[in-house]
């Protein structure tokens, strides 16, 4: 984990002003073109100075995950305020989500190769990138908790907020891959899957079919056990 600024408002200043330079570069230039020594040139600091906030690259693009996290969590809020079914709720975590990728696909691959290895630190399924994982699947949780009553089994409303964020990292990879016009692709895609989970999740309610749909998703779940 990064270090923590040194005491007083200068430490703290100055972890700021990397940490904005940082997430600059990672939207302009990309996760290849964006280094510490780059960074420390441009706020005319040494490595060192530099690498005392933030020990490694991969730290800072954490906190770039955190950023984009953040700034979703904020947007979808919003609007969940104003609905109360729960696929339209369901509807507004993913889009959102997707929206605030948007800037930086032009580099979106760059990332994925420097992610793809499961001992990566910022592989989405690390230990380092829990905490902006749990902020989505916490957004998932309120989309489902605060919806109209659907009649859903308590245990299937349960399992469902860490079964979506894996699909929601599904999504953001096929996303990557979408070279059609503003991923317009990725949005249709979306509104399938969420149309077919419409159709699908009333099936929870039949007594012959709970058991089985429960076990689906407790095993999607043990993904992030």
């Amino acid at each position: 984990m990064p270090r923590s600024a040194e005491p007083g408002t200068k430490g703290v200043r100055t972890r700021e002003r990397i940490r904005t330079a940082a997430l600059a570069s990672f939207r302009d230039n990309g996760y290849d073109a964006t280094t510490i020594r780059k960074i420390a040139d441009e706020l005319g600091m040494s490595v060192g100075a530099t690498n005392y906030h933030f020990p490694s690259k991969n730290h800072l693009v954490q906190e770039l995950y955190l950023d984009v996290q953040h700034a979703h969590r904020a947007a979808a809020e919003r609007l969940l305020e104003n609905e109360t079914r729960l696929i339209d709720r369901l509807a507004i975590v993913y889009a959102t989500g997707i929206d605030q990728l948007m800037p930086y696909h032009a580099h979106a691959g760059e990332f994925l190769s420097a992610a793809v290895s499961p001992r990566s630190p910022i592989n989405p399924l690390s230990a380092e990138s829990a905490s902006s994982l749990d902020i989505v699947e916490e957004l998932f949780a309120q989309a489902v908790e605060g919806a109209a009553p659907s009649g859903l089994p308590a245990d299937v409303r349960a399992l469902l907020p860490r079964a979506l964020v894996l699909a929601h990292l599904l999504l953001a990879l096929f996303w990557v891959y979408d070279t059609s016009e503003g991923q317009r692709h990725t949005r249709a895609l979306l509104e399938r899957g969420l149309k077919l989970l419409g159709n699908v999740l009333p099936l929870a309610r039949v007594p012959i079919l709970r058991g089985p749909l429960r076990d689906v998703l407790s095993l999607v779940t043990e993904v992030r056990a």
